[in-house]
């Protein structure tokens, strides 16, 4: 197992699409998605709430290399990280809506805690 999806797609569609959902949760702090790309953007939102919670310089180019936006970036370290800070992950939440009318793919939000 190689430990990621590939959603069907090749690998820079696919880093690019996960960086957009994950700076979109960042700055909505509720995006609705199908459950497998919640399953991956969840992982890498957590990982940059983490390296958010550290504060410090090198975390925060850490997290302006993945997250698109500079102001989520901000707005990440100012307001969401101190909000986590007693916290050891466990940051988002998936609630499942059911089957998208099309194709049956599975709904979920994917949302901050």
């Amino acid at each position: 197992m190689n430990g990621y999806r590939k959603l069907g797609r090749p690998s820079a569609h696919r880093k690019s699409m996960l960086r957009n959902l994950v700076t979109d949760l960042l700055r909505e702090g509720r995006i609705t998605t199908t459950d497998c790309r919640a399953k991956e953007a969840r992982r890498a939102a957590e990982k940059m709430i983490t390296l958010a919670k550290r504060g410090d310089l090198h975390a925060r180019r850490q997290v302006l290399a993945y997250v698109i936006d500079e102001d989520v970036v901000t707005n990440l370290f100012e307001e969401i990280a101190p909000r986590y800070a007693d916290r050891n992950g466990g940051y988002t939440r998936i609630l499942k809506l059911g089957p998208r009318h099309g194709d049956c793919a599975e709904v979920v939000f994917l949302e901050l805690v």
